[in-house]
């Protein structure tokens, strides 16, 4: 290996220590770059109205600001009142559901009924640990919930700085490249704005569609707090596969306190609304916009999740996004598809 070699060598070593050691700032400037992208598009619908940039994007900011403080302020309050009324019942839901299940033990042999009393001992047990664990947690619990509120807080930050006045770092991205390929990299920077629209139209309405269908079908059951369950499966409708898993979890308790069937109906309602959802209604809406093969999300979530935390598994769609476009364009339809030509030329 060349001295020069060896020295490229190093450098693109202590290059990907350093983009490694601030991957969380990396990650908050991406998050700062999505919204500020899909905000755009409403800051240019209104700007076909005749409203000066400035102004549109003070309204669509506000617009939004005013949805997610109404969302929080109904949900947040709600659901910590709840939760004392919960910690309260705990105990006489779980008595229920032993009742429950005792009444169903002279149904299986003698065999099966040690196993579940073995069973009954190890969740009450579990229960038990869970709940020492989250006591002594606290303050660990705390201090993540003040740095997420710290992170996200500076990506809104950013992703308005951004909208004011995007044309700056654009320039100053493209400057990372050859000249000869910058109205190309533009082109592509294009592609991935349309496709990130896409993705937050597809999402927004399937957002809408759960929470108006878990709604009706909660009322429906009579589970409490209907409304502040339905908003909540609506918004972690944002992470596929494991939102859906996640929402389901407070109806359902809050079910299972008033009668174990209630609680299955839950669960099943959910099972039956995620299915519609994913299997009708997704393609209509994503067949315009962008195609994630099932695989591919599970496994980015996974995998973004467990090299950078939560706030990776947030970020996981929209970096596949992008992730696509670049390497369509560059990889398959720049190099590629260029050298296959090249190979055929030449023989």
């Amino acid at each position: 290996m060349g001295f020069q070699k060896l020295i490229g060598l190093i450098v693109l070593v202590i290059a990907i220590y350093i983009l490694w050691q601030i991957k969380q700032v990396l990650l908050l400037a991406f998050a700062g770059i999505v919204f500020a992208t899909v905000i755009n598009r409403l800051v240019r619908l209104l700007q076909r109205w005749h409203i000066k940039r400035g102004l549109a994007v003070t309204i669509a900011v506000s617009v939004i600001s005013i949805g997610l403080f109404g969302f929080f302020a109904l949900v947040i309050p709600a659901f910590l009142d709840q939760i004392q009324e919960l910690v309260a019942l705990l105990p006489t839901g779980l008595d229920q559901l032993l009742s429950w299940a005792s009444g169903l033990q002279n149904l299986f042999p003698e065999r099966l009924l040690s196993s579940w009393q073995d069973f009954e001992q190890m969740v009450q047990n579990q229960l038990q640990q869970w709940a020492d664990r989250l006591i002594n947690n606290f303050f660990n619990l705390f201090s993540s919930t003040l740095n997420a509120a710290l992170n996200t807080l500076l990506a809104i930050v950013v992703t308005i700085m951004l909208l004011a006045n995007p044309a700056p770092y654009r320039a100053i991205f493209l400057l990372l490249f050859p000249a000869f390929y910058r109205g190309r990299v533009d082109e592509i920077l294009d592609e991935c704005e349309v496709n990130l629209s896409g993705w937050a139209i597809g999402t927004l309405f399937n957002m809408t569609i759960i929470t108006v269908f878990s709604g009706i079908g909660l009322i429906i059951l009579g589970v409490r707090l209907s409304l502040a369950n339905a908003l909540l499966a609506g918004l972690l409708t944002f992470i596929p596969n494991l939102g859906p898993t996640i929402s389901v979890i407070p109806p359902a308790i809050l079910a299972l306190i008033d009668a174990p069937w209630k609680a299955l109906a839950v669960i099943i309602l959910y099972i039956v609304i995620q299915q519609v959802e994913g299997t009708i209604l997704t393609p209509l809406v994503m067949q315009k916009q962008v195609s994630l093969l099932p695989a591919i999300t599970i496994l980015s979530q996974v995998a973004f999740a467990a090299f950078f935390g939560i706030f990776g598994l947030f970020l996981a769609l929209p970096i596949i996004v992008v992730a696509m476009v670049w390497l369509k364009k560059v990889l398959v339809e720049d190099f590629l598809n260029q050298l296959q030509s090249s190979n055929r030329n030449g023989s």
